[in-house]
């Protein structure tokens, strides 16, 4: 079958046209089995896509097989797929975590910038939560997907332990993303990431406006924010009627998957 291998800041994704899929029993052993880094193609995520009247819908696999409702950069990353195809200013997805409007930016080569309409972010709140006999603060919210942010050091030892427990910890019955943040300028945060399903990632899209919420309501940051991450910069705006997320997507190439036999 075919897959189009894209990323988006280094979080990178397979995209497979629902119809390709036809024939296969077990997307959850799929999905681990093309994502894997080296016995696979690799990615973080395999991303679904169906066409079939309406929006175009996506449905999102992690590394490990889970599902997600949404990723906000993989929602760009199918945009990017589909504007290649053909010309499109105006793009809408329809995601478990409902339907995201898209507008395209720019395009240099195979790299697409795109504007998106992510939504409000819900049930945002501060909380202490255990972990490992100690008090953490952190802010919880939903913005399609389950969230945990910490304001406050930003570390690789931190990531590995601190934010790994959280991912996994019984608070988060579905499990959760956990982003480290730390308030540079009042226009600038920087994070890393543990992604619910995948681990360290080099950026996240829904992790970026989960952490600019965090920084603007207990952080102090202004209400449109750089997001920094390992893979590179999105921005985020906290607007009236909801987070904007502008970053670039990029497609690296078609690939054509051997099923084992």
């Amino acid at each position: 079958m075919n897959l189009v291998k894209t990323h988006a800041f280094g979080n990178d994704f397979l995209l497979a046209d629902e119809r390709e899929l036809t024939g296969v029993s077990d997307l959850t052993a799929f999905a681990r089995a093309v994502c894997e880094r080296h016995r696979g193609i690799g990615a973080d995520g395999l991303l679904i896509f169906g066409r079939s009247g309406g929006a175009p819908t996506m449905r999102l696999l992690n590394a490990d097989g889970s599902p997600s409702e949404i990723s906000g950069n993989g929602l760009r990353c199918l945009a990017a797929w589909l504007a290649h195809q053909g010309p499109a200013t105006e793009i809408e997805v329809d995601t478990d975590a409902g339907r995201k409007r898209l507008q395209l930016l720019g395009r240099e080569g195979t790299r697409y910038t795109f504007r998106a309409a992510m939504g409000q972010p819900e049930q945002v709140r501060q909380e202490s939560i255990d972990v490992s006999g100690a008090a953490v603060t952190a802010v919880t919210l939903r913005v399609g997907n389950p969230q945990c942010v910490v304001l406050g050091e930003v570390t690789t030892e931190r990531l590995h332990s601190l934010a790994a427990a959280l991912a996994v910890h019984p608070r988060f019955p579905e499990g959760t993303n956990v982003e480290l943040a730390r308030v540079e300028l009042p226009d600038r945060v920087h994070i890393l990431i543990w992604e619910r399903g995948v681990g360290p990632t080099e950026a996240s899209g829904t992790g970026a406006c989960a952490a600019a919420v965090a920084a603007i309501a207990y952080g102090g940051a202004a209400r449109a924010v750089d997001v920094v991450s390992p893979g590179g910069t999105q921005r985020v705006e906290w607007l009236d009627d909801g987070l904007y997320l502008t970053g670039w997507a990029e497609i690296v190439g078609e690939v054509r998957w051997i099923a084992p036999r």
